[in-house]
């Protein structure tokens, strides 16, 4: 999935960049109204910030929506009421505050598109299985164990949901506390390991969450012939 970041704050850009990137979409970013509105590769959704140095974001809202139906979400540090409600009636389909959250980013974008996309393919659309034993389900934030519900915190969900984006891949804690807990987390990731440890309890058998030492975590999936073993690239290091 691509989409057209329009945001001239280069650190707000970056991060929001970074974090877009992790969870697998493609991100063009420009830095005024004009190139967004000359951006000539094609893009499913759009991200805006309102405060442009060029022009209003309103009025480039308005010129992209005249040119199609491409989902616009605004994302802009004026939080007035009449801002959101015009930004709205003139063809956004949603409106983020500054200061965000990556993951408040990544939630209103997975809500935007579900409205969007035909209902015959949102019939289509299930829960993601990782093995035999292993179900997420995204869109209901359920989890599923041998086929029953598995009870998990809203952060050992968040966490989970976080891993499984991209099973095998090492993450690293930086990008983890910055994906499930804040983009501006400082301070001891003590919790990252707590929260790793329960749902490595949570789900043994079916999922191993492995440590690399001083890097971060990586999930594998345990294969449906091998009993314990786990599948993927042997990891360097001991647990952090």
């Amino acid at each position: 999935m691509r989409v057209l970041l329009v945001e001239d704050d280069e650190p707000v850009a970056e991060s929001l960049r970074r974090g877009l990137v992790r969870y697998g979409f493609t991100v063009a970013w420009v830095t005024t109204g004009t190139a967004a509105l000359a951006e000539a590769e094609p893009y499913d959704l759009v991200l805006l910030d309102l405060g442009l140095p060029d022009t209003d974001g309103l009025d480039v809202c308005r010129a992209l929506r005249r040119r199609g139906d491409v989902p616009i979400i605004v994302i802009s540090a004026r939080s007035d009421e009449t801002d959101r409600v015009v930004g709205l009636e003139i063809g956004a389909d949603d409106y983020v505050s500054k200061p965000f959250g990556v993951r408040e980013v990544i939630a209103r974008i997975r809500a935007v598109m579900r409205r969007a996309q035909p209902k015959d393919q949102q019939a289509a659309a299930g829960p993601d299985r990782y093995g035999p034993r292993l179900t997420v389900d995204r869109r209901a934030a359920r989890v599923r164990l041998d086929d029953d519900d598995l009870s998990l915190t809203p952060k050992e969900y968040d966490l989970l949901a976080f891993l499984t984006e991209e099973p095998g891949a090492l993450m690293s804690r930086e990008q983890i506390m910055e994906a499930v807990w804040d983009a501006n987390w400082f301070g001891p990731t003590k919790t990252l390991d707590v929260h790793v440890a329960a749902l490595r309890r949570k789900l043994a058998g079916a999922v191993a969450i492995e440590a690399v030492r001083g890097v971060g975590f990586r999930l594998v999936v345990v294969p449906a012939a091998s009993g314990g073993d786990v599948s993927g690239t042997s990891v360097s290091g001991g647990a952090s």
